[in-house]
C-alpha cells in the first residue's frame, strides 16, 4: 500500500475522470495507493480539505497559509490556527514555509507567518509541513529556533544533500514528488539515494508536478505509484518493500491520521 504524502485533492484537474473526484480517488486505489493526504494552502481552502477529509475515510487533511499566499496587513492568527487545529481530521500543520524564489520582498512576512505556523506546533505536537524554496538558511534557522518534538517533513524536496542531511538532523522526513523523475535532476536523485529508508515518504503534489512519463499534464494522485517505483530501482529496493516502508514513515509522522491495513 502507498500514501500520497502530499495532494490538493480541491485543486485537481479532473477532465481524466469526467469531472469526478470519486472517479479519481478509485483509479488511485485501484493503483494501490490506501491513504491521502490532502494539504491547506490558505484560510479560504482550510474548510474545503476539511470538507473532502470529513467526506472520505481514506483522506486527512492539514491547515496552514502558504507562504506565497501570505498577505500583508492579514497573516494568519495564532488563535484561528489553533482552533482549525482542534479538528480532528486535521492530523497536521502548513503547508507553511519560505519561498523567496517569486517573493523575495516578502521574506519578512513570511517568515513572521512561518514562526506562527511553528508556535502553533509547538502547542499542539501536531507535525509540520514544510514548503521552502531559494530560502535554505532562513528555513533552516527557524525550525533550529523551534526546535519541534514531532518535526515534521520537507515536502516536494528540490535541495542538495546538506540541507537534507540537515533537515534529518532536526528530526525532519524528506518527500520526494514526480520531480525526482525528471531528466534534470541527477542532483535530487543522488539526495534520493541518501535519504535512509525510515525517513523518506512520497508525493504528487497533485495537480502540479506530474511524473514521467505523465510530465506536462496535469498530476493526479493515482501517479504516486509512478514516483514509488522510479524510487524503489533508483535505490536498488523491491518495489512492495519500499511502498511499505514510506507508508510505515507515513504513519509514524503523523499518528492521527487514519491508515488502514498493515505497514
Amino acid at each position: 500500500m502507498l500514501v500520497d504524502s502530499h495532494c490538493h485533492l480541491d485543486r485537481l484537474d479532473l477532465a481524466a475522470h469526467a469531472g469526478s473526484l470519486d472517479a479519481a480517488l478509485a483509479a488511485a486505489r485501484q493503483r494501490g495507493v490506501g491513504h491521502f493526504l490532502c494539504i491547506g494552502v490558505s484560510g479560504d481552502n482550510a474548510a474545503d480539505v476539511k470538507a473532502l477529509a470529513e467526506r472520505y475515510d481514506d483522506v486527512d487533511c492539514s491547515v496552514g497559509v502558504h507562504p506565497l499566499d501570505v498577505q500583508p496587513g492579514a497573516a494568519p492568527a495564532l488563535d484561528w490556527l489553533l482552533e482549525e487545529l482542534n479538528h480532528p481530521r486535521v492530523v497536521a500543520i502548513g503547508e507553511t514555509g519560505l519561498d523567496y524564489h517569486y517573493e523575495p520582498e516578502a521574506a519578512e512576512l513570511q517568515q513572521a507567518s512561518f514562526r506562527l505556523h511553528l508556535q502553533a506546533a509547538q502547542q499542539t505536537g501536531k507535525p509540520v509541513v514544510v514548503h521552502t524554496r531559494g530560502a535554505r538558511a532562513d528555513t533552516l534557522a527557524l525550525l533550529r529556533e523551534a526546535a519541534l518534538p514531532n518535526a515534521g517533513v520537507l515536502h516536494c524536496f528540490t535541495e542538495d544533500w546538506d540541507m537534507a542531511r540537515a533537515a534529518l538532523d532536526l528530526g525532519f522526513y524528506i518527500s520526494l514528488s514526480g520531480i525526482v523523475t525528471f531528466r534534470n535532476a541527477d542532483a535530487l536523485r543522488d539526495v534520493a539515494r541518501q535519504v535512509p529508508a525510515d525517513r523518506l515518504l512520497v508525493e504528487t503534489d497533485s495537480p502540479y508536478l506530474a511524473p514521467i512519463p505523465y510530465r506536462g499534464k496535469p498530476n493526479l494522485p493515482q501517479y504516486v505509484r509512478e514516483v514509488a517505483e522510479f524510487l524503489a530501482m533508483l535505490r536498488g529496493e523491491a518495489y512492495e518493500a519500499f511502498a511499505e516502508q514510506t507508508t510505515a514513515n507515513f504513519k509514524r509522522l503523523f499518528p492521527l491520521a487514519r491508515v488502514k491495513g498493515e505497514a
